[in-house]
Formats: structure tokens, sequence, C-alpha cells
């Protein structure tokens, strides 16, 4: 019996599937439990950046929260545009297939799409503000972020970690983008948290992600929605959002500078 190539040849031992979806269960189930009991609405998570990763783009950076949270982001600095007039922002933003946990919709469907499409309209509308378009006339300058693995504020961990990369690209902004995300759970006393894991922003009742401008305290971006309360509610989780971004602050120049450090460490090739 002749042989068919095109088909791979499996292990030798297997095991079943229901196995691993009972031991994500439990996770799951203990970040519900104690983790969740034990959590500080007021605290960040640990965040870690970096810049000046990728040697194909003019600018890089990548940022991780605490929550499990890591996004990628390349920059390209000024290209001609094709059509006349001041200089263009152009956002991208896609997650990776294996960016969430558990079952997840078919790569390239429609909802994720526009998931997608929405997820780069915010980005582009919290980093316009931060770049000096003026000073690039007929240009084009592009980011692309890539979700690498979603564990909650990921929107806010891309905007950050654009923001580095457009700074690392060596792009004019007027200051850094932070963002910042928070989510309020369904009970009825409940107080916003910061930086929401993905198990928290898929129970929560509203949402809300910001970007400031620190340097200059100007807020770039408010996209939020849901049964937030009172307007006296929204302001207080603004004003907890606006702490969130300038206790980042700190740590996104950090990394900025240590990847300019290491370039004029580097000798040319």
């Amino acid at each position: 019996m002749p042989l068919d190539h095109r088909r791979l040849r499996g292990p030798e031992e297997s095991q079943p599937p229901a196995l691993w979806a009972a031991a994500a269960a439990e996770d799951e189930e203990d970040e519900k439990g104690a983790g969740a009991a034990a959590r500080d609405p007021c605290a960040l998570r640990p965040l870690f950046a970096r810049a000046g990763l990728l040697s194909q783009a003019q600018g890089s950076a990548y940022v991780e929260l605490g929550s499990g949270t890591k996004v990628l982001c390349a920059a390209w600095g000024p290209r001609e545009a094709a059509e006349p007039g001041p200089g263009r922002l152009i956002c991208e933003f896609r997650r990776a297939p294996f960016a969430g946990r558990g079952a997840r919709g078919r790569p390239g469907a429609a909802a994720e799409r526009e998931a997608e499409r929405e997820a780069a309209a915010a980005l582009r509308e919290a980093l316009e503000p931060a770049v000096r378009l003026g000073r690039y006339p007929r240009a084009r300058l592009a980011v692309s972020a890539l979700l690498l693995q979603d564990g909650g504020s990921a929107l806010a961990a891309a905007v950050s970690a654009a923001a580095l990369a457009l700074a690392d690209a060596g792009v004019e902004m007027y200051d850094l983008a932070v963002g910042c995300a928070l989510c309020r759970p369904p009970a009825p006393a409940a107080s916003w948290m910061l930086q929401p894991a993905e198990p928290e922003e898929r129970r929560a009742a509203a949402r809300l992600t910001l970007a400031l401008l620190p340097a200059l305290n100007q807020v770039s971006a408010v996209l939020g929605g849901g049964r937030g309360g009172p307007p006296e509610d929204w302001a207080q989780a603004l004003r907890l959002g606006l702490d969130g971004c300038h206790r980042q602050y700190p740590v996104l120049r950090q990394s900025l500078l240590r990847a300019a450090q290491r370039r004029r460490s580097t000798p040319p090739s």
C-alpha cells in the first residue's frame, strides 16, 4: 500500500483535550476566588517596558503587564505620501492567534476584523495629540501593535507601547502617551479598579480606558461605556485613571532613556 506523504505523523502517545480544559477552568476559578479577594482597586500591576528591540523597524517597544498582557509595537518614520496635505498617522492593531485564553473565533472572521479596526481607530485617537504631525507635511507615520497575550487592559498597554515605539523611531512628539484601563465590577457598591485582568474585564459592568500626556497634563483620549453609576462615579474613575498614568510615566521614560544609551554605546556597523 503506498504511503500518503501529505499526512503528518502524529505523536505516539496522546491525551484527551478535556484534561487540559479542566486545568484551565481550575486556574480561572482560582483567579476569581483568592486572587480577586486580595485585589487592591488602586494598586497598579507590575509594568515592564523595553524600547528598541526590533532591528527591522525604525522604532519598537515591548510592554508587559503583571496580569499577563504582552504587546509588541513597531513604528516607521516619515514616508512620502501620495496626496498633499498635513502629516498622517496610520495605526494598525492585530491580535496574535494565541493571544486569548480558551476558545476563540476563526482567525480573520468578520467580528475579529471589526474589533481590530476599532482598536486601531482608538489607538490613533490616543496617539495623534502626542505627535507633532505639523512637522511632517505630506508624510505618513506608521505604527503597528501586535497583541501577543491578552491578560486584560490590552488597549491601554498598546497605547503606551505605541508611544514608546514612535519616540524610539525619532518621531517628534509633544510627550509620551500613557494608557491606563479601569473597570467597575457588577456589585452595587463596587469601586473602580485600575488595570483589570481579563476575567475582571469580562465580568465588569463598566469599562474605561484613557490616555494621558503627563508632562502637559493633557488627556488625549477617553473611551468607555457600561453602567458606571452617576456622573460623580465616572469623575472618580477619571481621577483614579489619571493618577495611574502619572505613576506609570517614569517607567516608560526610563525605558526610552535606556534604549538611547544602548544605541549610543553600540558601535556603528
